[in-house]
C-alpha cells in the first residue's frame, strides 16, 4: 500500500497527518527556526543552516531571513540567486529556482493545492504541483506564484502580480492574474 508521503511526492491527493509527513514538517520547523534566528554577524553559520534546510543551495546564493517553508528539502536554489525578506516557500512539491534569480520581499511560491469540493477539504485531502523559476528571473515584491507554474528564463514579474499560469521566457508580466505586457529584448 502506498503511504501518504509517497502519494504526496507523486503529486497525488494525500492527507497530511501521516507520521512521516509530520516528521518532515517538524524537521523543517526546527531548521527554519535555526536559520531565522542565526546571527547577522555569522554569515557562514546562516549559510550552513540554509544548506541543512534546503534541498540544494547554489554557489553564492543568498536568502535573507525570515524564511518560511513546509519541508525545505523540496526547494532548490540556483547559483547566485537572491531571496529577500519574508519569502514563503510552500514546498509540498518541488520548487526549482534557477541561477541568477532575484526574488523580492514577501514573495510566495505556493505548490499546495486543495480540492474545490467541500467534503474533500473537510476530510483534509490536499495535493501539490511543482513550481519552476527559470534562470535570470526577477520576481518583484509581493509576487505570488501558484502551483504548477513555470516562469521562463529572463522574465520579469512586476510587484504584487499573481502568477496563475506559465509565463514564457523574455517577457514582462504584471497584474492579477499576471499577464504579459511586453517582450524583453
Amino acid at each position: 500500500m502506498t503511504s501518504m508521503r509517497e502519494r504526496m511526492l507523486a503529486g497525488e491527493p494525500y492527507v497530511a497527518d501521516d507520521p512521516e509527513i509530520v516528521a518532515d514538517l517538524d524537521r523543517a520547523a526546527r531548521l527554519v527556526e535555526r536559520f531565522n534566528r542565526s546571527p547577522a554577524d555569522d554569515p557562514q553559520g546562516r549559510l550552513a543552516a540554509l544548506r541543512d534546510l534546503l534541498g540544494s543551495v547554489g554557489e553564492d546564493a543568498w536568502v535573507r531571513p525570515p524564511l518560511h517553508c513546509d519541508y525545505g528539502w523540496q526547494t532548490h536554489l540556483g547559483d547566485r540567486s537572491f531571496v529577500n525578506f519574508n519569502a514563503v516557500l510552500l514546498d509540498v512539491a518541488r520548487i526549482t529556482i534557477g541561477a541568477d534569480v532575484q526574488i523580492g520581499p514577501n514573495v510566495q511560491l505556493l505548490t499546495a493545492t486543495h480540492p474545490v469540493e467541500a467534503r474533500a477539504r473537510r476530510d483534509k485531502w490536499e495535493a501539490a504541483q511543482p513550481i519552476t523559476i527559470g534562470d535570470n528571473v526577477w520576481l518583484g515584491g509581493g509576487v505570488i506564484v501558484l502551483a504548477g507554474v513555470t516562469v521562463g528564463e529572463n522574465t520579469v514579474v512586476g510587484a504584487g502580480a499573481v502568477v496563475t499560469r506559465d509565463l514564457p521566457p523574455n517577457v514582462v508580466a504584471v497584474g492579477n492574474p499576471a499577464r504579459v505586457i511586453r517582450p524583453l529584448q
